[in-house]
């Protein structure tokens, strides 16, 4: 197959899901990694992708662009990973917590093993898959809604009566960017409306986002700034942003990262 036959392969794959991997395409066009990788650096010197660690996702721009799951799934991974681990040591036994919808999220379910007793409500199909699967015999509440979005969250008015009903301690959110007016959004506007409705919920919240969403701002407003009693990103984040975001947030902390994710691991 020749190159230009090999990276219309490519993007047709990543306009069907978001997103590839590497390793999937070594496969798929019975071609080396490094041939892959140059494919890859090729697409994304002509803006057609943006190369992610791992793979490449579709190119996102506008406040209303919203890849889907597996798209977000291959970006920042050792940041998400990083930023998940301090989160889920944050969580302490016998409490209710939430957890929104969003592959930082969905990552920091996968750490809950060793903390017991714990109450988990999501809106999350891919949260609420990961706490299946592990197992947990305590009670994890999925918030049902009328809507499924591309994230894999279930929104809408049914999802939003029942957290007027409930009383969480601490909400863990993931969020599509954040910036200073704007505070921290969603590209999602019927997702927007759930998510505030998790944060009114709880006595706390902790916002996970990788050093990527800084000025990054969907069509809807989550939550202010000032609202975060604690915002966990990465020690990628620029300077100026560590300043502006110190002053506004209760808590800034910066997770270090490790050049190896842990995803394989906790698979």
């Amino acid at each position: 197959m020749l190159a230009r036959q090999r990276q219309a392969v490519i993007l047709e794959e990543i306009r069907r899901t978001g997103a590839v991997r590497v390793s999937d395409l070594v496969t798929r066009l019975a071609v080396s990694d490094m041939t892959v990788r140059r494919d890859l650096d090729v697409l994304a010197r002509r803006g057609l992708v943006e190369k992610v660690y791992g793979g490449a996702t579709s190119v996102v721009g506008r406040s209303t662009d919203e890849p889907g799951f597996e798209a977000k799934s291959v970006r920042q991974l050792p940041e998400k990973e990083s930023i998940a681990a301090l989160a889920a040591g944050m969580v302490r036994p016998g409490t209710a917590i939430g957890l929104s919808a969003g592959t930082t999220t969905w990552t920091m379910a996968r750490y809950l093993d060793d903390v017991p007793d714990l109450t988990v409500v999501t809106n999350s199909i891919r949260v609420a898959d990961v706490l299946q699967q592990r197992g947990r015999t305590d009670r994890t509440v999925v918030l049902t809604g009328g809507v499924r979005t591309p994230s894999d969250a279930l929104v809408g008015p049914v999802a939003v009566q029942a957290l007027r009903a409930l009383h969480l301690d601490v909400v863990y959110l993931g969020v599509h960017g954040m910036a200073p007016q704007a505070g921290f959004t969603t590209p999602n506007l019927n997702e927007s409306e759930t998510d505030r409705a998790l944060v009114d919920a709880a006595s706390r919240l902790v916002v996970l986002a990788d050093n990527t969403k800084w000025g990054t701002v969907g069509i809807s407003t989550i939550a202010d700034l000032d609202e975060a009693d604690v915002l966990i990103t990465d020690e990628g984040l620029g300077s100026d942003a560590r300043q502006v975001l110190s002053e506004q947030v209760g808590e800034l902390v910066l997770a270090p990262v490790s050049a190896r994710s842990r995803a394989e691991e906790l698979a």
